[in-house]
């Protein structure tokens, strides 16, 4: 006689501790801020310029292969709207599958906020993008911060965190956490390689966005945890 299987919910061993995700947007949302001063002040035009070019040649294009330049814009393009957001959706799905309706409810929250907040941060500054090196890809919009670095952030150092408790090893949740962090950065990265921005950007944009992966993470674990026992209730 076959047996039904029914799909468990993990084992839940570990949390993100709230206090611990506040002192870390804490410490992203003071850089994010000493780097609006700096560029407001003109302290990053040296840093700026010197990033941007570096590694380029007489041209000003980046030094190496074509298959380089083809594997940094495929690098760009998983922080870009359409792959990032469409990451965040299968999460979503799959915490669902695993009944996991408050991290789900959690990641949804905190990456459809991150829109408003990305949006907000924009306007803070109206920088212009950088012309001193061809763009090597289109780009439109203000350049700080950055919203693909701000976006990468969000996007995967949330999912990082939705999924890293589910494993009873701190040794695994860190590596876990920090392959997102490693992964955000790399994307942010890729923005300043293609001569789009200014390293600056993409330093405060990374910072905004994981500062409110981490905030985000803290601030809205309550009303995740409302909207789930509701959703539950109402079945």
């Amino acid at each position: 006689m076959a047996v039904a299987h029914q799909t468990m919910p993990p084992l839940r061993s570990y949390r993100i501790d709230p206090r611990k995700a506040v002192i870390a947007a804490a410490l992203c949302w003071t850089g994010f801020a000493v780097v609006v001063w700096a560029v407001q002040s003109g302290h990053t035009t040296l840093i700026d310029k010197s990033g941007l070019l570096f590694w380029r040649g007489p041209d000003l294009h980046p030094a190496g292969p074509s298959k380089l330049l083809e594997a940094v814009r495929d690098i760009t393009a998983l922080g870009g709207t359409l792959l990032r957001n469409l990451f965040a959706l299968m999460a979503v799905v799959a915490l669902l599958f695993l009944r996991l309706r408050r991290e789900a409810a959690l990641l949804a929250a905190s990456v459809l906020l991150a829109l408003l907040v990305n949006s907000g941060l924009k306007v803070l500054v109206g920088r212009a993008r950088p012309e001193i090196v061809p763009h090597l890809m289109e780009a439109g919009g203000n350049s700080f911060p950055s919203g693909h670095s701000f976006g990468a952030a969000v996007v995967y150092i949330s999912i990082a965190l939705a999924f890293a408790p589910m494993s009873p090893r701190r040794r695994v949740r860190l590596t876990i956490i920090s392959t997102a962090i490693v992964v955000s950065m790399i994307i942010a990265w890729s923005r300043v390689w293609l001569g789009v921005h200014w390293p600056s950007d993409v330093i405060a944009g990374w910072l905004g966005g994981a500062g409110w992966a981490f905030l985000a993470a803290a601030l809205l674990d309550r009303p995740a945890r409302a909207a789930a026992q509701a959703t539950a209730s109402s079945r």
